[in-house]
């Protein structure tokens, strides 16, 4: 067996943070937080992972190039690639238990097969 060096790299569409900037990022996200829920906001949280035909009921093409898509045992899976079609399904499951309008916000992250923008 060949003994090849793997060098380490996070992948395209993670986010990973040095310490110092995940406390100001930590620090931000409160105030955040705290201003959403002033005004009425309740926090709400999705899953990461999504039924691939979920994910891409309404896109595909350009969408399917940039998600990340695995099969575990008979399951089509993707990461969530945005917070829109999570919440999307979140209302239809649970529309008789809302109260509208509903005002929720969603802080989470979210998996982009394309490169990362600028910061």
């Amino acid at each position: 067996m060949e003994n090849r060096r793997v060098e380490p790299k996070t992948l395209p569409g993670f986010m990973e943070l040095l310490p110092n900037d995940q406390i100001r990022f930590n620090e931000i996200k409160e105030k955040i937080q705290k201003s959403y829920e002033k005004f009425g906001f309740l926090p709400l949280d999705t899953p990461v992972i999504e039924a691939s035909e979920v994910l891409l009921a309404k896109a595909g093409g350009e969408t399917e190039k940039q998600i990340y898509r695995f099969n575990k045992g008979d399951s089509d899976l993707s990461l969530r690639f945005d917070l829109t079609v999570p919440l999307a399904k979140y209302v239809s499951e649970y529309y008789g238990n809302l109260s509208f309008p509903f005002k929720r916000y969603q802080i989470g992250k979210v998996y982009r097969g394309e490169k990362a923008q600028a910061r």
